[in-house]
Order: structure tokens, then sequence, then C-alpha cells
């Protein structure tokens, strides 16, 4: 498990992480978000002992980072954003350096290599020189190097910035098979890829935690109004007599079709979503109007993350006029 407790981190007068504290279960895949700027890669760093902390402590399956940094980091894979790769040496050559540069036994040190070539599938392009590989498979060696020695956590530092679509689906899928053996933290600036990838999202602004959940709760957390999403042949004048005293109904927003239907947009509550839509169907058909489609609108993380992001700046921007 890792645990991190009141971790803080100042450059000169600048506070990068504020006093951050959470704790990440085995077997997790945990998506690290927020805006540039936010603190992602400074707490990163200091979780994998590459950067000291002002405060605050973190412990890597029971051995703190500052401690006991030798023991905590044999726990831990890292790729940071740009990948530590020798370009004039192979995929092969440069596992075996970094095997040796982590001491693992040398007798073992060609089976694991030949294991984690085929694990990140890069056995096709093992002897040739990094220099001359895609993107996409510069990566993949990047990640190789971080499961030399089997490490317990894996730690990514926005694994797919720069690839093309292709190759952010093939590292999304090395990502979510290195779940099933390892714990992973990743950080991420596409927000529907941590979506897909991550059992938990940790979202972080200014340094400070403002949520950590699944991204279903999360919706559900951001959703204490439910939004339905209404096509009908009614015009707005039909459609308003329609809304008349309805209850349970906190807003409508109307837009015309081009082919002269109208879409509703429909704000009520989870309690009274139900009881709204079958109200809606009897009135529509009392006026002899169709609705042609009724669904009900979940926020995506996107905006989750900037609804969450926005109400930070806005609480620090209150604190600082007071």
């Amino acid at each position: 498990m890792i645990e991190v407790k009141n971790l803080t981190k100042y450059y000169g007068d600048h506070k990068a992480v504020d006093h951050l504290s959470f704790s990440i279960q085995d077997g997790t895949v945990c998506g690290f978000l927020g805006p540039n700027g936010a603190g992602k890669s400074t707490t990163m760093n200091m979780m994998t002992g590459c950067l000291s902390a002002t405060e605050g402590s973190i412990s890597i399956c029971g051995f703190d980072i500052f401690e006991h940094p030798l023991e905590a980091k044999r726990m831990i894979g890292y790729l940071p954003e740009q990948p530590p790769l020798y370009f004039e040496e192979t995929p092969r050559e440069y596992l075996r350096f970094v095997a040796e540069a982590k001491k693992l036994p040398r007798e073992s040190i060609r089976e694991e290599i030949e294991r984690i070539l085929a694990e990140t599938q890069i056995q096709d392009v093992a002897d040739r020189l990094i220099k001359n590989l895609s993107k996409g498979y510069k990566q993949r060696v990047g990640i190789a190097q971080t499961l030399l020695g089997n490490p317990k956590v894996i730690i990514l530092d926005e694994p797919t910035v720069g690839l093309d679509p292709l190759q952010v689906v093939e590292i999304r899928d090395l990502i979510k098979s290195l779940g099933k053996k390892h714990t992973v933290i990743l950080s991420s600036h596409i927000l529907s890829e941590v979506q897909n990838m991550c059992d938990e999202i940790l979202i972080i602004s200014k340094g400070s935690l403002i949520a950590y959940d699944t991204a279903e709760n999360l919706e559900k957390r951001m959703l204490p109004k439910t939004s339905i999403e209404l096509l009908t042949d009614a015009d707005r004048t039909e459609s308003e007599k329609v809304f008349k005293d309805l209850e349970g109904i906190d807003r409508t927003e109307y837009a015309e079709e081009e082919n002269g239907l109208l879409r509703i947009l429909i704000e009520t509550t989870p309690q009274q979503e139900f009881s709204a839509r079958k109200v809606l169907s009897r009135r529509f058909a009392k006026v002899n109007r169709a609705i042609l489609k009724m669904d009900l609108v979940k926020a995506n993380l996107e905006e989750i993350f900037l609804e969450l992001t926005s109400a930070e700046e806005e609480a620090t921007g209150e604190e600082e006029e007071v």
C-alpha cells in the first residue's frame, strides 16, 4: 500500500504541494489528474524519492521513502514524462544496463529481459537502435525499464503524451494489463484515457487534494441534479404548456433542430427523475405530440474535472481577497 501524509513542498516562497494526504491500496490503477502547475509531477517525484519534501511522509509498501530510500525504491518502477532512454543503444542493451544499475542478480538478467520484452511486446524491435524506433515503441521501452525486478508499484508520468491515437490505445491496453499484477499510478491530461484505465481517480489543484474516488462515484457526487435530453415534434409554445406547473423540474433549455424537431434539456433531481419522465410522456401524448427521444445525460470526467478545479480556484481567490 502507498500512504502519503501531510506532504508539502516549497520552491522558495512558492508552495507547489500543500499538505497532501491520500492512500492507494494494492492492485489499484490510480489516475492522477490536475491542471498544469497543480503539483502532479512534483508529487510523483517525491513519491519516487527523486525529490525531497519540505514536510510530510510517504510510505511505499511499509518503507518510508525518505527514511529508508533503498528499500522503498526497490518497490518502485518509475517512468518520468521524458523517458530516460539512450538512443544509441538497442532496447535489449538498454534494459541490460538498467538491470545492472538496479543490481539484479546477474544470472537472472537475461531471463528477466526476455520476460519484459514479451510483456511489453517489443521483441520485434529488441535489437534495433532506440533512436530509430517510433514514439510508441520508445514509450514501450520506457515502460519496460520500470518492470525490471518486478516492482510492486509502477509510477507513470504522462505515459501517453505525444502519441497518435493508435499508439494511445496500445499503451492504454498495456497499462491495463500491468494493473493486473502491479499497483499503477499514472498522470495524464487525456481524461477519457484515465476514465478507461483507472479504478480510482485523484484530482489535485494548486497542490491540494480536491477529490479522490472512482469515476462512477465522482459522477454521482457532481450530479446533485439529473439532466434529461428530450426530442419532440412539439413546437416551443406547445412544449412550454406541457411543462407549465410541472413539479420536480428545475430548469428547461430549448434548442430548435434543423428538421423542425425541438430538443429540450431538462434539469431535475435523481429523486424526481423517474416520475418526471412518466408525467412528460403522458402530457405530450395528451396534446397529440410524440417524444422521439428521452435520454439521461451523464457528466463526463472532463466536466467533473473542470467543475472541481474551477470551484477550487474560486475558493482560493475568495480566501485571498478576505
